[in-house]
């Protein structure tokens, strides 16, 4: 067992560098992750261009899949895993101790000073190794994980986290019924999974949007089985989402567009009257919405909720369905690339880079 473990670290807007963190001891009640692979979430480009909040430094990185390097007989009782296994761990790092946690609110942690997840504590913070952007993972007693087939590649296995998004924001937060109609606004990683998780709950009709130059994504979409694709620089969504619905509306959208403040709208807009409309694509701080009128939501009576995060009833189901081998997922993932690549991987996720398209991204050690 080494010492240290090299990470990327996040010191500000922008700015990563590489540092070696000591490795923490390990006691009977928490265990210590070598990690195998970190998908990368469009949130971490938000991250690193300075539009979501963070308490520099920060190791960023919360789509972590690994062997257990050491752990605890209590923490391994508590799991149900050994050294040696391959496990996905959930983004959640609370302290389990502080009120929100005793109370069981554990996403509003406040005992660990920050926002209580992988990627966004601070490295000063002990032990310090908070982010998947490592060689090693610390793994507190009240994190929670998920043993995964062995067989399946890392890369893959860090789906879990996307997909598990699909299942709670797609279906188990707007109660999607089978047979009902769901709108996905943007092909990403986590539309895509949003169209796997509506096929798995029997939706009668999905469709995503996407832009032309998401022409690959759209086409990964309807091997997902999605019904409709549409182009929203080019078709009239508002007027296609009608003529699919015989003028009713989508019983369900979600916008996982990132800065994309004009999906808010349109999800209004398409929605049927008493619809739900599920917000998981963050816009930026003091990134307002223009054109953006209350009254639609009172005169069409709508459900409008916000979603972040998953939990672990939907992980569980994420991981299940990798392990089922039921969808070519190896399709969504695009590139797998070293930690010192960790700037051109974010800028390939957001399309930065000229001549390349990235749908999912993993760094490994």
């Amino acid at each position: 067992m080494p010492r240290t473990a090299r990470a990327i670290v996040q010191t500000g807007p922008r700015a990563l560098e590489p540092r070696d963190i000591p490795l923490p001891e390990i006691d009977e009640d928490d265990a210590l992750l070598r990690v195998e692979a970190c998908g990368i979430c469009g949130s971490d480009y938000e991250q690193y261009e300075g539009a979501l909040p963070a308490k520099y430094p920060v190791i960023p990185g919360h789509e972590p899949v690994g062997r257990i390097a050491e752990i605890g007989p209590l923490a391994a009782e508590r799991w149900g895993v050994r050294e040696g296994d391959r496990v996905c761990v959930e983004a959640l790092a609370p302290c389990g101790k502080c009120p929100p946690c005793s109370a069981g609110s554990t996403h509003l942690c406040s005992g660990r000073g920050g926002i209580a997840s992988y990627g966004f504590l601070s490295v000063d913070v002990p032990p310090g190794l908070w982010g998947g952007y490592a060689e090693y993972l610390y793994l507190p007693p009240a994190v929670r994980v998920h043993k995964i087939d062995a067989a399946i590649d890392p890369d893959i296995a860090t789906l879990f986290n996307p997909i598990g998004a699909g299942f709670r924001w797609a279906v188990a937060m707007p109660r999607l019924e089978p047979g009902e109609t769901i709108v996905v606004l943007g092909p990403g990683q986590r539309g895509l999974a949003a169209v796997i998780a509506a096929k798995e709950a029997g939706a009668g009709q999905v469709i995503i949007t996407g832009l032309e130059r998401d022409a690959r994504k759209l086409a990964l979409a309807r091997e997902f089985g999605a019904d409709l694709t549409l182009v929203a620089d080019k078709d009239d969504i508002r007027r296609a989402v009608r003529e699919a619905t015989d003028g009713r509306g989508a019983d369900v959208v979600i916008d996982v567009t990132s800065y994309a403040t004009s999906a808010v709208t349109q999800a209004i807009d398409i929605v049927r009257r008493g619809g739900r409309v599920v917000l998981a694509g963050t816009k930026g701080l003091g990134n307002p919405v223009p054109d953006f009128y209350s009254d639609k939501i009172v005169i069409k009576e709508l459900t409008v909720m916000g979603a972040l995060g998953v939990d672990h009833a939907n992980y569980e189901r994420a991981v299940r369905l990798i392990e089922s081998r039921k969808y070519p997922l190896e399709k969504m993932h695009t590139h797998t690339l070293p930690l010192a690549d960790a700037e051109h991987a974010l800028r390939l996720l957001s399309g930065q880079i000229p001549g390349e398209e990235a749908i999912h991204i993993t760094l490994v050690p």
